[in-house]
Parts: C-alpha cells; structure tokens; sequence
C-alpha cells in the first residue's frame, strides 16, 4: 500500500510538471497509422539567440497504442530537428563552453525520459550547432539529431560583443 501511495505521489508530481508552459508551439500533427499514433512538429524560439527557430519532431503514442503495448507512460525516443534563421539575429549571454546550453526539454514518460536540445557554439566554424536527444534516468539513449545555423557572412549582434 505504501508503494502504491508512493507512485500516486510521483505521478501526480510529474502530472504537474509536465502541465508547466512550454516554450513550444505546435505547428503540424500528422497522423501515422490508424490507431491514432502522430508526428508533432513544434517551433522552438532560442530564448537567448533573438532571429533561430528550430522545429523538432516526436512520436506521440495514441491510447490505442498505449493499451495494446502496455507500457502507458512512455514515448519513443525518436526525434529530429532543423533549425533555421528566422529573423534578425541578436545573441545573448549564451554558454560558450563545449557542453553548451539547454534551450527546451520536454518530458517523454511520466518520469524519466526527457527529450532535450542543447545549443553548442563552435567558435572555429562560426556556427550554432543545436543537438536534440532523449536522456533518460536509467540508461541512457544513442538516438540524437543535429542542425547547424552559420553566422559566417551574417549580420549578427552579440549583445556582449563577439567571443
């Protein structure tokens, strides 16, 4: 009883953090099978690069799905991304490191898988490279996608001056 209580305590946590807002819109959702199975196609806004909008994709079980498999809480970890200038672009105080920076996470199960993208700053090539994967709690996953803007030959403002 006491496990039980426990779970009903993660999930209504996780329930309610996943019910936060996402910096994602929806812009597509095509269906895929019969049984309610979609690709969502979202738009991104780098919150610190003013001008890129990646676009990410993800499988969405449907309940169908969901019951026949079993395994209720949880989502593939594919997903794909493309990330393009949209605009202008003005980058912020952004992470310069090799490890770079999260832009957007989504959870993908009820507690532990996450679909991230992360953006690098490969200063040799000029470049932006967004890395969208899943990572999970207790293994992780090889599943990832990359897209690169080039700020090479661009007007580009760095609000604390060019690195």
């Amino acid at each position: 009883m006491k496990r039980l209580a426990l779970l009903v305590s993660a999930a209504a946590l996780s329930c309610g953090l996943l019910a936060a807002p996402s910096m994602a819109e929806v812009v597509g959702e095509v269906g895929v099978d019969w049984i309610g199975n979609d690709i969502i196609v979202e738009a991104v806004a780098d919150p610190e690069v003013k001008g890129v909008t990646c676009h990410v994709t993800y499988f969405d079980r449907s309940i169908i799905d969901r019951l026949k498999q079993g395994n209720w809480f949880e989502d593939p970890s594919n997903s794909s991304i493309a990330c393009r200038q949209t605009g202008p672009i003005e980058i912020g105080d952004i992470d310069l490191t090799k490890d770079g920076e999260e832009v957007f996470r989504q959870g993908r199960s009820l507690i532990w898988k996450d679909l991230l993208v992360k953006r690098i700053y490969d200063k040799a090539n000029d470049t932006l490279v967004y890395l969208a994967h899943s990572r999970q709690i207790v293994e992780g996953s090889a599943k990832m996608a990359i897209s690169t803007v080039p700020l090479y030959g661009e007007e580009v403002t760095w609000t604390k001056g060019k690195p």
